[in-house]
Formats: structure tokens, sequence, C-alpha cells
């Protein structure tokens, strides 16, 4: 695969719009995919955010394995980085990121009641590469749908500061991505995942990458999901032996195999093998 190019102006925009908007909060909430915590994670925002105190978000974490959420959370935990994992569809993750933003600002808040400063709601910013679920999130602090959605990346594009309860102001931002994808691993994680337009790798490429993974980490689920009696080597054997168990044939009776890269895809992106995370903290490219 090609090196991603893809900056466009507006994300060149979003990150001017950090760095002049950082003194306005108290705190920066990073948003990660919980499913590819690496891939996910922008090196650039360490950079803009520097000292900036940081919430590390593992989002989506009811499509991933709960135990490997733990070990990236403890992992950031040891390095001195606050970390959750949540789910910004459901649940009550209100209560626990009030709890962990209060405990990371403790002394703000302490120094400005010495100060005789009457408490305030905290000021976050909302950080993370587009499709990673900011805007769900979001609404979900918010209590409503005060944040714009949508399953195409990078809908979000201005600056808005939104209410989330009587705890927290929270300032959305579109996602920043950076300039290109480094090595192919990095790009194939984000297609897969569907964060990333689907039209920028090959859908045969991603489908493969994909099959690869479930082959290494999941296998059983595999197996079950499309009753393989066995794994081939030959992923292609593979796809093909999916195709006829599920009914993807064409005219004739040859294999359709776009439809069953779409059809895996769509199994694989929501859930339908179960909750699966495709890195591990052994895979640490400097997180």
């Amino acid at each position: 695969m090609n090196q991603i190019q893809w900056f466009p102006g507006h994300m060149a925009k979003a990150r001017r719009q950090v760095e002049e908007k950082l003194k306005l909060v108290d705190i920066v909430y990073e948003l990660l995919d919980a499913r590819i915590p690496i891939a996910s994670a922008n090196p650039m925002i360490q950079n803009i955010v520097k000292d900036k105190p940081r919430l590390v978000i593992l989002n989506k974490s009811d499509l991933a394995d709960n135990n490997e959420t733990a070990k990236f959370i403890e992992y950031y935990e040891n390095m001195g980085v606050p970390a959750l994992g949540v789910n910004s569809l459901s649940g009550n993750m209100s209560t626990a990121i009030l709890a962990k933003t209060k405990a990371i600002l403790r002394e703000l808040s302490e120094k400005e009641a010495r100060k005789g400063m009457k408490p305030r709601p905290f000021r976050a910013m909302v950080l993370g590469i587009p499709n990673v679920g900011k805007s769900q999130f979001i609404n979900h602090l918010a209590g409503k749908a005060k944040a714009k959605t949508g399953d195409t990346p990078g809908v979000t594009r201005m600056q808005t500061f939104l209410r989330g309860g009587n705890f927290l102001e929270l300032l959305d931002n579109p996602g920043i991505l950076w300039p290109r994808f480094d090595g192919e691993r990095v790009g194939m994680l984000l297609a897969m995942v569907g964060t990333i337009k689907a039209d920028l790798i090959p859908l045969e490429a991603v489908a493969d990458f994909g099959l690869s993974l479930l082959i290494d980490k999941y296998p059983d689920r595999l197996m079950n999901r499309y009753d393989l009696e066995a794994l081939s080597v030959d992923q292609r054997a593979l796809f093909h032996k999916i195709g006829i168990n599920r009914g993807c044939l064409l005219q004739g009776g040859g294999i359709d195999y776009d439809r069953v890269y779409k059809l895996f895809l769509h199994d694989l992106r929501n859930q339908l093998l179960g909750p699966m995370t495709f890195e591990r903290i052994t895979d640490n490219v400097s997180l």
C-alpha cells in the first residue's frame, strides 16, 4: 500500500484552532478507539497539548476486548496519564468521567478556592482523529444531541462549547489526523474499523488484512461465525468457503468476492464476531 496522504485544509486549520484555544480549557479529553488504541492515537496531539492535563478515553469499549482494554488503561496510568474505557452510546459514563476529571484537576480547584473563587464547571477540550466517536461522546455527556454526528469521517467542522451537565463545558473540535500513515499497518487498521474513508484502500486488501488478524487473535470466533471446519493459510480459499456458507454467489455458481468482503467487514465492525481488540499493548510503537 502506498502512503496515504490525507491532510485537508480543514484539518490544518483545526490544529491551529486547538493551539489557540488550549488556554481556555482546563483539561483535554483524548478519545481513542478501544479496538485500535495505538493506530487511533494521533501522534501530533501530545506535542500540541504539551503540559495541559489530559485524560485518555478508550471509546467504543463495548466493541473491544475488556481484558485488552484494561491492559491499555494500566499502561497509561503507569505512564502518569489517567485513562478510562467508556461506551458513548449507552451506560452511565458521566459519573466516571466527572470523578476522574475532579481527581485530575483537584489542585486547580483548591487553588481557585484559596483565591475565593466560586466553584465553576470544568472546561474540557475533546480531541480525537475523525470518526472515533467524539460527537456521540459529547452528546452523551450533554444529555441530548447537541453535537453534529454522522457515520462519515470528518463530520465536525467548527469549534463549539457545549454544556455537559452542571460540571462540564465541552469544546468540540474537528478530528485531527496526521499528514500520512508512516506504515501500512496503521492505515489498514483505521480502514478496517471504518475510521478512514472506504475508497482510500482497496476493499479486498482491507478484508484480507482483517481476516489475517482474526486468524491470529480470534480463530475460534472466525470458525464459529462462518461454520469453518479449519483455517487454511490460503486466505482466498477461506473467503471462498465463507462465500459458499453465506450464499454470496454469482449467476453460474461463482463466488461474489466483493459481497463476501463487505459481509466480513460488516460483521467485524458491528461486533457480530464478538468484542475484539486488534492491537495489543505489546504492539506499542510509542503510545
